[in-house]
C-alpha cells in the first residue's frame, strides 16, 4: 500500500504549498531520472491525488513509491501548460508517460523566390523560381509546402509539377552557364528559362498555377487555362493555343491518375491507432492540396507504464457538469492518439482538419488551435472521401503493428538462440548488450575503427562509436584492434572495479571482433592487460572459402571453435551485428578519405564555416577545387553566406 506517511516530509510539505493554479509538474527518482511529465489545470489538486490516495499494486503506485523530489512550473493557461508539458517529455523522455520518439524531419517542397534582374541582362536564375526537394530549417523569403509523409512523395509532386507546368529543378550555377537547352526540355518536363525559350511573364503565370495547384486549387486552374486557350484561338494564335491545350491535358491526366475528388478536402491528416500484444502503432496519414500523398508509421515507447498515471491525471480538476466534465477511463487507444497529437504537432504544422479513429478531448485541440492561430476540427466517424481515408489509415496501422510483432518476435528468437549457443544466462535476454568491432581502411589510407551495440534485441545506432586510429603501420589491423580495445575498454574496467560504481557503468556480455585467430590473440592481449573477462571475446572468423554461412566463431579464453549452422538463427544475428559494424565503419573511412581528398578541412578552418555551410558550398560547387575558382560574388550567392563571409573563404583558398 502507498501511503502518504511513507514519503520525504519536505516533499508532503512542497506539495501541501502548491497554488491552485496551472502549470507543470515532473516526478523524480533517488537517482535523479524523470519518472513522470503531468500538466494540470489545478496544480495543488492534481499533485496532492497522487500523495493522498493509495493506488495499491498497480503501476502508478510503483511509479509514486519511487518519487523523493518533484519539480512545477506554473504558466497562465492549460493550453501553455499543454506545450510546456509535451516539450518537456521529448527532451526528458520520462519513463511512466507514453513517449514518441522524435523521427527524422519531415521533407518538403522548396519553392525559391524570384528576384527582379536588371532589363536587358541575360537570364538569371534568380528571376525564375525552381522548386526542389528540402529538408531542414525554413528561410521566410522562399515558399515550402508540406509537410510530406516521405522523400518520394515529394519527388512525385515535383514530377508531376514538371509535367504539367515545366518548371526548373536545376542549381542555380547550372542554370547560369547554360548555353543550349538540357534533356529536361527535350522530354517537356522544362520551359527551359535559362536559354529565354520562355518569357519571364508566362514563367511567372506558368509558377503562380503551380502554387496554387499545390493548394488544391485544380478546378480554378483549369478554367483559366481553357479561357486563355480560347482567347488565343479567337485571336489566331493557334501555337499558344495548343501548349494551353497540351498543359490542360496534363494536368487533367495527372488529377485522373490521382483519383482526386476536386473541390474537397484541401489539407487533412488522418490518424489511426491499433493496440496489440502490449505494442501501439499511430498511422498518419497527409492529404496536400487534394491528394493523398501516403502515410507514415509511428510507434510509441512506455504504453504498458502510462495507463494508470494517465488515468488518474484525466481526473476533473473541477466540479463541473457531467457532460463537461474531463472522461474518466480513457481507452488505451485515447490515450495514445492524444499523446500522439499533442508531441508530433509542436514540431509540425497542424492542418485545419484531423480525422482520428478515437474521440480525442477538446480542450487538446483548442490548445492546438490557440499554438496556431486557426480553427482546427478533429472529427472521430467521418462520413464519404474521409472514411474511406480512415479505413485505409486503420487499416495500415494494423499491417504496420503486425510486422513490428513479427520482427520482434524473430528477433528476440535470435537471441535466445545465440544466448544459448554460447551458453550466455537467460534468464536476462531484454538485457543481453553485444558490442562488434570493425577495422575499415583503404591500402591504409583513413583507417577508422567502428564499434556497434546490440541491446534490448535491437542494434541501438545512438550508442554507435567511430574511433579514428593513428599511430600505426598503415594496414595493420592488429595494432588497429589494439588501439580501439585499449581506448574503449580501459576507462571501464576502472569504472566497474569501483566500489562506488552501483552498477551504473557496465561491461558488455559479449564481445564481438570480425575476424580470426589474429584479431581474437590481440583482443586476449588488450583484456588480460585490463584484467577483464576474456570469456566475453568472440571472434567471427571466415569459413571455407568465405562463402557466408559457413563462419565459425573463435574465443579468447580456450574453448573450441562453434560452427552455428547456415541456417542457425544464432548465426543470423551474428551476421546482422558483424554486417551493421561493417557497414558503419566503410561509411566512416569512406566520409573521412573523401574530406581529406578534396580538401574538405582547408573549409573548415575558416571561422564560420560550420557543416552545414561546408555542405551547401561543396554541393553548389562539386569540391574544392570549383570553389576555389569561383569568385567572390559567386560564393556570396550560397545560402548563409554573406559577403564579408565569401571574402574571407576567397582569401583563405588563395
Amino acid at each position: 500500500m502507498t501511503k502518504a506517511h511513507e514519503f520525504d516530509p519536505q516533499l508532503l510539505s512542497e506539495v501541501a504549498a502548491l497554488p491552485a493554479l496551472p502549470g507543470v509538474y515532473r516526478y523524480f527518482d533517488a537517482e535523479g531520472c524523470v519518472l513522470y511529465v503531468g500538466k494540470a489545470r489545478n496544480l495543488k489538486k492534481r499533485v496532492s491525488n497522487y500523495f493522498q490516495k493509495t493506488h495499491g499494486g498497480t503501476r502508478i503506485g510503483h511509479m509514486v513509491s519511487k518519487i523523493v523530489r518533484m519539480e512545477t512550473t506554473v504558466v497562465r493557461s492549460e493550453a501553455e501548460a499543454l506545450l510546456l508539458e509535451n516539450n518537456l517529455i521529448k527532451t526528458l523522455h520520462p519513463k511512466f508517460n507514453i513517449l514518441f520518439r522524435d523521427d527524422k524531419s519531415y521533407p518538403y517542397l522548396k519553392l525559391t523566390a524570384a528576384r527582379p534582374v536588371e532589363q536587358g541582362a541575360a537570364p538569371s536564375g534568380l528571376a525564375y523560381p525552381r522548386i526542389a526537394y528540402y529538408r531542414g530549417a525554413v528561410e521566410k523569403k522562399h515558399r515550402y509546402f508540406g509537410p510530406y509523409p516521405s522523400a518520394w512523395a515529394v519527388k512525385d509532386t515535383i514530377l508531376l509539377l514538371q509535367k504539367v507546368f515545366r518548371l526548373r529543378t536545376c542549381e542555380d550555377t547550372v542554370f547560369n552557364n547554360r548555353t543550349r537547352p538540357c534533356l529536361l526540355y527535350q522530354i517537356k518536363r522544362c520551359s527551359a528559362p535559362c536559354v529565354g525559350h520562355v518569357s519571364p511573364e508566362q514563367y511567372a503565370l506558368d509558377t503562380a498555377n503551380a502554387e496554387r495547384f499545390l493548394q488544391g486549387q485544380t478546378h480554378e486552374i483549369l478554367t483559366e487555362l481553357e479561357k486563355q486557350m480560347l482567347a488565343h484561338a479567337d485571336k489566331l494564335e493557334f501555337e499558344h493555343a495548343a501548349e494551353l491545350r497540351n498543359q490542360m491535358s496534363a494536368l487533367s491526366k495527372v488529377l485522373h491518375q490521382q483519383s482526386m475528388e476536386i473541390g474537397g478536402d484541401k489539407d487533412v491528416d488522418i490518424l489511426a491507432v491499433k493496440v496489440q500484444g502490449g505494442k501501439a502503432c499511430v498511422n498518419l496519414a497527409m492529404v496536400r492540396g487534394g491528394r493523398h500523398l501516403g502515410d507514415r508509421p509511428y510507434f510509441p515507447i512506455h504504453v504498458e507504464n502510462a495507463t494508470d498515471a494517465a488515468a488518474l491525471d484525466a481526473e476533473p480538476d473541477v466540479k463541473l457538469g457531467a457532460e463537461a466534465a474531463q472522461p474518466r477511463g480513457k481507452s488505451l487507444e485515447a490515450l495514445i492518439l492524444e499523446a500522439f497529437i499533442a508531441q508530433h504537432y509542436i514540431d509540425v504544422p497542424v492542418p485545419p482538419t484531423l480525422v482520428c479513429s478515437e474521440p480525442v478531448d477538446r480542450a487538446l485541440i483548442d490548445a492546438l488551435a490557440e499554438q496556431a492561430g486557426s480553427r482546427i476540427t478533429a472529427l472521430h466517424q467521418p462520413h464519404a472521401q474521409r472514411r474511406i481515408w480512415l479505413e485505409m489509415a486503420q487499416t495500415n496501422a494494423a499491417l504496420q503493428l503486425a510486422r513490428l510483432l513479427a520482427e520482434q518476435g524473430s528477433q528476440q528468437a535470435r537471441t535466445r538462440a545465440l544466448a544459448e549457443a554460447l551458453e550466455l544466462p537467460l534468464d536476462k535476454l531484454d538485457s543481453l548488450r553485444i558490442e562488434c568491432f570493425d577495422i575499415s581502411h583503404t591500402a591504409g589510407e583513413a583507417t577508422q575503427a567502428s564499434c556497434v551495440v546490440f541491446h534490448e534485441h535491437k542494434m541501438q545506432s545512438s550508442e554507435y562509436r567511430r574511433y579514428n586510429i593513428e599511430g600505426i603501420t598503415p594496414g595493420d589491423d592488429y595494432a588497429a584492434m589494439r588501439q580501439v580495445l585499449t581506448r574503449r575498454y580501459t576507462k571501464l574496467a576502472e569504472a566497474v572495479r569501483n566500489p562506488e560504481n552501483n552498477g551504473a557503468a557496465r561491461l558488455p556480455d559479449l564481445v564481438l571482433v570480425d575476424g580470426g585467430k589474429g584479431q581474437v590473440s590481440m583482443a586476449r592481449e588488450v583484456f588480460v592487460e585490463l584484467g577483464l573477462d576474456l570469456g566475453l571475446i568472440a571472434g567471427v572468423e571466415k569459413g571455407e572459402g568465405r562463402k557466408v554461412g559457413l563462419e565459425e566463431l573463435v574465443f579468447a579464453d580456450g574453448r573450441d571453435k562453434v560452427y552455428l549452422g547456415r541456417d542457425s538463427a544464432a548465426l543470423m544475428l551474428i551476421a546482422q551485428i558483424r554486417d551493421e559494424a561493417h557497414r558503419f565503419a566503410i561509411t566512416g573511412m569512406r566520409a573521412k578519405r573523401a574530406k581529406v581528398r578534396v580538401g574538405g578541412s582547408k573549409l573548415e578552418d575558416i571561422a564560420g564555416i560550420g557543416p552545414k555551410r561546408r555542405a551547401s558550398l561543396l554541393q553548389r560547387f562539386g569540391g574544392i577545387r570549383g570553389i576555389a575558382s569561383a569568385g567572390i560574388e559567386d560564393i556570396a550567392t550560397v545560402d548563409g553566406i554573406s559577403k564579408e563571409l565569401a571574402e574571407e573563404i576567397y582569401r583563405a583558398l588563395h
